[in-house]
């Protein structure tokens, strides 16, 4: 098995910017449960990125991001529209409609993204008990197939919530990855494209642990801490949270290592994309490849470089990158798949 696989950004190392950011906040004492100079700072970091007018809340993982920002926004009538890829839908458990009591409503797209026209048939129903009632639309950027939205898309996404009286959520487990790819800043396609909240993840672009959630109206943000507390969510040594964010800010470190997966992923698609037998499903946005290749070849490769399957009915695989893979882990492995086709 390769020491770097395609499997997930998940499983990446931490890049050592941010050991060295934990191994300084270790020395000492310090407030516990985010009065501290490093939480502190890391909130500074996100007011500076996306305004002074937001409500930052750290926790331990995505799943709990994801969890928190939609149980703020909702009520257990409440339905959450979204993408049926979507990892809130797909790989959390159930965790979201177990916090929320809410009723998730998966949407089928091409690609991962919701549109207007595939999210209005499911606006109805307002004000009549028999039914849950809209009242999130959560999308993903970069989606779960590696697709993104451009502006212009969650603007649009954002004007039909808001003219329905619903809110939106961005999971950005790779919001760094977007960033990148569509060069503009966080705000840009967030706060200032109508987004009411965020799941801001780390994790898979360098950090060890922790994401964040901002509210960019902090009146819907009333009871969030009480929530985080109750879903298990709130880190007594914040600091090492906080470390990590700021670390992960200074000197556009989430900058570096987001473009370094991303061009690693055009590289893979670049080298794979002309094989006979290969076909790349969908546009290679940011980080991600996403493939039907012959069966016999996956469990060929599976021997030497771990991934996973995405649809096992058409033999369609994903194939991610990290901050840290290497240009020699590409050509080797497509070395592998020509040697083999």
């Amino acid at each position: 098995m390769s020491l770097r696989g395609f499997a997930s950004d998940n499983n990446s190392g931490v890049h050592p910017d941010i050991l060295k950011a934990l191994a300084e906040a270790n020395v000492g004492h310090a407030t516990g449960y985010g009065d501290d100079i490093w939480t502190h700072r890391a909130v500074e970091k996100f007011k500076e990125e996306f305004g002074q007018e937001i409500d930052v809340y750290f926790v331990f993982n995505g799943t709990g991001a994801n969890v928190l920002s939609l149980k703020t926004l909702s009520r257990s009538f409440n339905s959450i529209i979204c993408a049926d890829t979507a990892h809130i839908h797909v790989d959390e458990c159930g965790a979201p409609e177990r916090f929320t009591g809410c009723k998730l409503i998966p949407i089928h797209t091409p690609d991962g993204k919701l549109t207007p026209e595939l999210i209005k048939p499911h606006l109805h129903g307002f004000d009549f008990e028999h039914h849950s009632q809209p009242g999130v639309i959560s999308i993903t950027q970069v989606t779960e197939i590696g697709t993104l939205y451009t502006v212009d898309e969650i603007k649009a996404i954002c004007d039909l919530a808001h003219q329905h009286g619903l809110l939106v959520h961005m999971d950005g487990a790779r919001i760094a990855n977007a960033a990148v790819s569509l060069n503009l800043p966080f705000r840009a396609f967030t706060v200032d494209a109508g987004v009411d909240v965020i799941s801001f993840g780390g994790t898979k672009n360098g950090m060890m642990f922790g994401e964040a959630v901002i509210f960019f109206n902090p009146e819907l943000s009333t009871y969030t801490k009480y929530y985080r507390k109750q879903e298990t969510q709130l880190y007594s040594k914040m600091r090492f949270i906080g470390a990590q964010f700021v670390a992960y800010f200074e000197n556009r470190l989430w900058e570096k290592n987001a473009s370094h997966s991303n061009n690693m992923a055009k590289l893979l698609y670049q080298n794979i994309k002309e094989i006979p037998g290969i076909q790349v499903t969908q546009s290679v946005d940011a980080n991600g490849v996403f493939a039907i290749i012959p069966p016999r070849l996956i469990t060929l490769l599976q021997k030497e470089y771990f991934f996973y399957m995405w649809d096992e009915n058409r033999s369609e695989v994903r194939w991610m990158t990290s901050f840290d893979t290497q240009k020699e882990d590409i050509e080797r492995f497509t070395a592998l798949i020509k040697d083999n086709i």
